[in-house]
């Protein structure tokens, strides 16, 4: 039974990662990351008051994993029960919607076609719903770079880190990374109504990182060489920038991608109207442009394939093994 698991596991990664290349993330669609964040939301709205707020996140918590991860878990076992093969189909469904990569850069093209068609204020717009800083005094170059960045980051976040936790753990490996993920997304800032209650949340989501991050900085390091671009010089900034950000984690493929593209990120933003202090990231050795977006595409999608070739591997080994 155990080398069947595995088995249909492997073969559950392989359609849902080919899902994710094709299909993407269909806006209207149903989707799990936005089931959790209804719970998230449904929880915080009774949670976040009062006093102990610190508890009262560590609550949240416990409970939004308990329900992601144990609901994932019965469907699964429920789909095992029916039919081997239906429970390959729900795995893989459920792969596919842990994964981002498609949908990544689908959504930061759309910044780069408005640059194109639409001006200024239409690629403000378009990148504003991709990252988390004030984007209205944005030039054309604050815009490629803050573009550049979120796809340097979520290479990590939408791909690297889901993979990894499918590898060990499966398409429940995978709920549970978008779970922390989603709940940092929605509580984990650092400002009055969430210093305290999302503290635990923000603190678990850098836990969870802290080794996919890495991983998936390295294997950039490799997919910007196999790309074309600059190696050398992404594995040097990496090595000397990884930690110029305020997450131990963010930075490492930031790093990467700004040193693979011979480009300075990162730096002073606003958010929320305030202004935010922070390191650059990489070389100013030449002015960042619109084409370094289609650049950062391709090396994370070359960092996507290497990621999906190394689990086939270590998961082919498992099975071989057993």
């Amino acid at each position: 039974m155990v080398k069947e698991l595995i088995g249909l596991q492997l073969l559950a990664f392989i359609l849902g990662f080919i899902l994710d290349l094709i299909i993407g993330d269909p806006h209207n669609w149903p989707h799990i990351v936005r089931v959790i964040g209804t719970v998230i939301s449904g929880l915080e709205k009774r949670l976040n008051n009062g006093i102990n707020k610190r508890l009262r996140g560590v609550i949240l918590v416990v409970v939004t994993i308990a329900i992601s991860v144990g609901t994932t878990a019965l469907v699964l076992v429920v789909a095992y029960i029916i039919n081997p093969w239906i429970y390959l189909l729900v795995e893989g469904l459920i792969v596919w919607q842990c994964l981002a990569l498609k949908s990544l850069r689908d959504e930061s093209q759309k910044v780069l076609t408005s640059l194109h068609s639409g001006g200024i204020e239409e690629a403000r717009s378009a990148v504003s719903m991709i990252v988390g800083r004030d984007t209205a005094v944005l030039d054309e170059c604050g815009v490629v770079k803050a573009t550049v960045e979120t796809v340097a980051e979520n290479a990590s976040d939408g791909v690297g880190a889901p993979l990894f936790y499918i590898l060990f753990f499966g398409a429940i490996g995978g709920v549970l990374y978008k779970t922390v993920n989603t709940m940092d997304s929605m509580i984990g800032y650092k400002n009055d109504k969430y210093m305290e209650f999302g503290r635990c949340a923000a603190k678990l989501d850098d836990v969870f990182n802290y080794v996919p991050s890495r991983v998936c900085a390295l294997m950039m390091v490799l997919a910007s060489g196999i790309s074309g671009f600059d190696m050398k010089n992404a594995y040097y900034i990496w090595k000397r920038d990884r930690y110029n950000h305020a997450s131990p984690n963010s930075a490492q493929t930031e790093s990467v991608m700004a040193g693979a593209l011979d480009v300075r990120l990162a730096g002073n933003a606003y958010y929320f109207g305030k202004l935010v202090e922070k390191p650059y990231i990489g070389d100013d050795i030449r002015e960042i442009k619109p084409e370094d977006i289609n650049a950062s595409h391709k090396i994370l999608f070359v960092t996507g394939l290497l990621l999906f070739a190394l689990i086939i591997v270590l998961r082919g080994l498992i099975y071989a093994a057993i």
